[in-house]
C-alpha cells in the first residue's frame, strides 16, 4: 500500500512539473466529458419540461386523432377523423364527462391575419368552451369562448401572446377587431404565455368557437381531434377501448388492419413524448462521446513523448533497482489521473453550458444532471485513461536502464 502511495505522489509530482502540457493533454478529455453531460442535462431539463406540462391533463383525460403511417404519408394520403366520428363518440360513449373537440378552421398550415395594417400567419384553432380545461391554458386578458359564443356562431376570437406581439398590439386588445382571411372578429381575450418547446412558440394561435370554425370553412371535411374526460380514473382504459372499437366499426376496419387514429392517455402521450426527448439524448451523447476517444489518444501521443524525455530518469530509477512493474505502474497512474481531472472538469464545464443553453432557449426548462451521467462520465474518461496510458506505461517499463542512461 506504501508503495502504492509513493507511485501516485510521483505521479502527482511528474503532472505538477508540467502543469501547462498537462492541461494541454486533458483538453480532448474536458471537451468530450463536457460535450456529453451538456447534452444529458439539456434534454434531462426538457423531459422535466414535458412531463410538468402533461401533468396538468391529469390521469383521466384522453385524445382521439387521426394516424397516417409514413408510407401512406408519403404517396400524399392522409387519414382524418371526422364529425360523425365526434357525434359518435358523444353519443356512445357514456362514461365522457367533458368533450372538446379541434380543428384548424382555415387549413393545416394557418392563415394570415391582420389588425391595424400590421398583418401576421398563424394557427387558427376552432373549438370549444372545454378547451382551456383539457388543455390547463386560461386567458391573461378577458375571457375565453363560452358555450352561447359557440351556439350562436359569434365571430369572437381568443389570441395567443405570440400573436398580440408579432401584430405589435400595444395594451389590452380585448374589444379590438382582428381580420382572419379577410373576416372579422371581435378580440375577447389574450391567452396566458406559455413559452417555447423544441424551438416552437406554443403563443402562436388564434382560438374561434368550433361552430364559428365549420361555418367559415371552406367546405373541406376537417380534420378533428378530441380531448375527452372520463368520469373516474377506473374507467379510463374501459373508454379507450370502447372508443377503439366503435372508430373501427366506423371506418370499417376489418380484424387484423391497423387503426387509422390514436386513442391516447394523458401518460401515454407523456411516455411518448418523453421516449423521444431520450432517444434523441442517447443518439447526441453517443455522437459527441466519440471525443472521448480522441482525448485518449492527445493522453497516449503525451505520454509516450513525455516517456522519451524522462527516458534518462527511467535509467536512473531502474539502475537504483526500481522494478519494471513499478515504473509501469507509474506512468500507468500518471495517465489516469490525467484523465480523471479531464473528467472532473468536463463535469463542471458541462453543467455549465447545460445552464447557459437552458437560460438561452426558452422552454426547454432548467438544466439537470443526473447522478449517473456524472458516475458514468467520470468512469468512462478514467477508463479512457487506463486503455490509452497502458502502451506508454508497457514502452517505458520496457526500456534497457544502460541504454536509458546512455540516452542524450
Amino acid at each position: 500500500m506504501r508503495m502504492l502511495l509513493d507511485v501516485c505522489g510521483t505521479a502527482l509530482g511528474s503532472i505538477r512539473a508540467h502543469g501547462f502540457r498537462s492541461l494541454l493533454t486533458i483538453l480532448g478529455i474536458v471537451i468530450g466529458v463536457a460535450a456529453v453531460i451538456a447534452v444529458v442535462a439539456v434534454m434531462s431539463g426538457l423531459s422535466q419540461s414535458i412531463t410538468q406540462r402533461f401533468s396538468g391533463l391529469g390521469g383521466d383525460s384522453l385524445t382521439v386523432q387521426s394516424h397516417t403511417p409514413l408510407s401512406l404519408s408519403m404517396q400524399g394520403r392522409r387519414n382524418r377523423l371526422t364529425l360523425r366520428d365526434y357525434e359518435f363518440i358523444v353519443e356512445h360513449i357514456e362514461e365522457i364527462q367533458e368533450v372538446s373537440p379541434l380543428f384548424m378552421a382555415f387549413g393545416d398550415f394557418g392563415s394570415e391575419v391582420a389588425i391595424r395594417g400590421k398583418t401576421g400567419f398563424t394557427r387558427v384553432l376552432a373549438t370549444t368552451e372545454g378547451y382551456q380545461d383539457s388543455r390547463q391554458v386560461f386567458p391573461r386578458l378577458g375571457r375565453f369562448i363560452s358555450s352561447h359564443d359557440d351556439r350562436s356562431r359569434r365571430r369572437v376570437c381568443v389570441i395567443g401572446e405570440k400573436v398580440r406581439q408579432s401584430l405589435d398590439i400595444q395594451g389590452n386588445p380585448v374589444g379590438q377587431f382582428l381580420s382572419i382571411a379577410g373576416e372579422p372578429f371581435l378580440i375577447i381575450g389574450v391567452m396566458e404565455p406559455r413559452g417555447e418547446i423544441f424551438g416552437f412558440s406554443q403563443d402562436d394561435y388564434v382560438v374561434i368557437p368550433f361552430n364559428t370554425g365549420l361555418a367559415v370553412s371552406d367546405g373541406s371535411q376537417p380534420d378533428v381531434s378530441i380531448t375527452l374526460k372520463v368520469a373516474s380514473l377506473d374507467a379510463v382504459d374501459q373508454a379507450a377501448q370502447r372508443i377503439t372499437g366503435l372508430l373501427r366499426q366506423l371506418h370499417r376496419l376489418k380484424p387484423g388492419q391497423p387503426n387509422d387514429f390514436k386513442v391516447q392517455t394523458a401518460a401515454e402521450l407523456n411516455a411518448s413524448f418523453a421516449e423521444v426527448v431520450r432517444m434523441t439524448g442517447v443518439v447526441l451523447a453517443a455522437m459527441v462521446s466519440v471525443s472521448l476517444l480522441v482525448g485518449g489518444i492527445g493522453i497516449m501521443n503525451i505520454m509516450l513523448v513525455s516517456v522519451t524525455e524522462r527516458t534518462r530518469e527511467i535509467g536512473v530509477a531502474k539502475a537504483l533497482g526500481a522494478p519494471s512493474r513499478r515504473i509501469l505502474q507509474q506512468f500507468l497512474i500518471e495517465a489516469t489521473l490525467l484523465a480523471l481531472g479531464g473528467g472532473v472538469l468536463g463535469v463542471a464545464l458541462g453543467y455549465a453550458i447545460g445552464l447557459l443553453v437552458s437560460t438561452l432557449l426558452p422552454g426547454v426548462g432548467s438544466a439537470v444532471v443526473p447522478w449517473w451521467a456524472v458516475a458514468l462520465s467520470v468512469t468512462f474518461s478514467t477508463a479512457v485513461g487506463l486503455l490509452f496510458g497502458l502502451l506508454p506505461a508497457a514502452k517505458a517499463a520496457r526500456l534497457d536502464p544502460i541504454t536509458a542512461l546512455r540516452y542524450e
